[in-house]
């Protein structure tokens, strides 16, 4: 008997210590597991991008990005002041000369403005070769305008080979900008010598006066007392 009560002792100590391991057993696997996930992911590793740590994509909108309405404004008035930067360097491109040294002004300043109306004209001549400005063509009594605020210097009916002339001084960027105009119609100035006039203003008529062939403005520009070409020197300031 005391044989088999020994038996059944130790089988039963058996069990007990069995039963005891194999939970002790099965809390080493999982983190056996996640060690072998962990070597996984670092292999095949992706990031993950937590909203709240996610930053909007700028919005498109056409040829810019921009993600207010404030940006978008202020892009689409860059775009247009390059247009229409591209559209006078387009303008003085097409005389020949360069207008690089020519801005004092921004072109929208409204400090320059075109002496005769836009689409009014044709360039026929400008400096160069002994001829000190720009001829634009225009038909007689087309107006004519002041390039530039300042005081009449000049205002005759018989201006040496003007004819019909007109000079303005004026200061445009800081610099001294004088303007003349010539070849206006008889009886046609709107202005007197010592007057004082704004840009844009009406000083008169095309014509053919004095040493003319047919009826133009004869425009000139001097910058600081030195002649400038009268066309690319609009194109770079007038607005």
């Amino acid at each position: 008997m005391k044989p088999l009560r020994s038996v059944a002792i130790f089988g039963a100590v058996g069990a007990l210590v069995a039963a005891v391991a194999l939970p002790a057993y099965a809390a080493t696997k999982p983190e056996d597991a996640a060690t072998t996930v962990q070597q996984l992911a670092a292999v095949d590793a992706q990031s993950i991008v937590v909203a709240s740590e996610a930053t909007t994509a700028p919005v498109d909108r056409g040829s810019f990005s921009a993600t207010t309405p404030e940006e978008i404004a202020k892009k689409k008035a860059e775009e247009a002041a390059a247009a229409r930067a591209a559209a006078r360097a387009t303008t003085a491109s097409a005389t020949g000369f360069s207008v690089g040294n020519y801005a004092l002004v921004s072109p929208g300043s409204g400090e320059v403005r075109y002496p005769l109306p836009q689409g009014s004209y044709n360039v026929s001549r400008t400096l160069g070769n002994g001829h000190n400005g720009a001829d634009m063509v225009s038909p007689q009594g087309t107006p004519i305008y002041a390039a530039t605020a300042g005081v009449v210097r000049v205002s005759s009916e018989d201006y040496y080979g003007y004819g019909v002339g007109v000079v303005i001084d004026g200061v445009v960027g800081g610099a001294r900008v004088e303007t003349t105009y010539g070849h206006m119609t008889y009886g046609s100035r709107q202005v007197s010598a010592g007057e004082t006039v704004a840009a844009g203003q009406l000083i008169g008529f095309v014509g053919s006066t004095g040493r003319s062939t047919a009826n133009h403005l004869h425009f000139e520009v001097k910058v600081n007392g030195g002649l400038v070409e009268p066309i690319g020197w609009l194109a770079a300031n007038a607005g």
